[in-house]
């Protein structure tokens, strides 16, 4: 048996308290508890305390020191199941005790993944350009189960994707660009599948690009790209060998054979 001597407040966390203990050799040090230990269990100065009831103590006081850990990272945002789990876990908290706060934080509606699932992808459509395919990976890697990830992914509609699509295409397709417009769009649709956009969605705005394509800035990339072949290849090939390999080169660069005639004729004309 032991008899609580003093009980003090710890001076950086005034809700925690030192239980200080006689086991009949003076007094020592025995454990710190949460205030809400303190209270259920009415401890005081006087009290007798045998081992198995200590022991009791010391496992609640240790849930709460979980469960305050707990509180204290859902300050910040809201989490998943998994990633309070893995918090816990890595702050050395036993297994059990884990548990049982994660039932705990369930029970009082403080954690719920398809809540979750809903506000962070109404998050990420109000200030990212990411695809729902993107932001679906996002919510599995956090742990969501598949099914609220995908009911939180249909909450882009087509017009949200479009648009977000859209900006992406206007980006990197207005901007100085030696490429052929085919290859443009080969690589635009190969950034938006990276980006997460449906695929039907992806089709309809290389579409829209397509209609509005700049035969001038085509030319321009045409003849940028021709002139660099022909530099390439001259030192070794000239005449019609030479005319072979640049109308190879640019016909592999996605350049339409009708403008890459245009070019051979106009440049080499003078040869002929």
């Amino acid at each position: 048996m032991a008899t609580i001597t003093r009980i003090t407040t710890q001076k950086k966390q005034k809700q925690r308290y030192n239980i200080y203990l006689d086991r009949g050799a003076g007094e020592t040090f025995g454990f710190g508890v949460d205030e809400a230990v303190l209270i259920k269990h009415r401890l005081h100065k006087g009290m007798e305390l045998d081992d198995a009831f200590m022991n009791t103590l010391i496992d609640e006081d240790t849930q709460y020191k979980a469960y305050s850990l707990a509180i204290n990272y859902l300050s910040y945002r809201m989490r998943t199941k998994k990633e309070i789990y893995d918090y816990l876990i890595k702050k050395e908290i036993h297994p059990e005790h884990v548990e049982s706060v994660m039932q705990r934080l369930i029970d009082e509606q403080l954690v719920d993944d398809r809540q979750f699932a809903k506000m962070f992808t109404e998050s990420r459509i109000r200030t990212s350009a990411k695809g729902p395919g993107l932001v679906k990976k996002e919510l599995l890697e956090k742990g969501v189960p598949a099914l609220y990830a995908d009911e939180a992914a249909s909450l882009y509609t087509y017009a949200i994707q479009y648009d977000k699509a859209a900006h992406w295409m206007q980006k990197r397709l207005n901007r100085s660009n030696r490429d052929s417009f085919r290859q443009q769009l080969q690589k635009l649709h190969g950034f938006l599948l990276q980006k997460g956009f449906d695929q039907g969605v992806i089709q309809d705005v290389l579409d829209t690009a397509a209609e509005h394509q700049d035969d001038g800035q085509e030319w321009e990339a045409l003849q940028s790209q021709g002139h660099k072949l022909i530099r390439k290849h001259q030192s070794k090939r000239q005449g019609f060998e030479l005319q072979s390999k640049v109308k190879e080169g640019l016909y592999r660069k996605g350049f339409p054979m009708e403008l890459i005639n245009a070019f051979i004729e106009e440049t080499f004309q003078s040869e002929t």
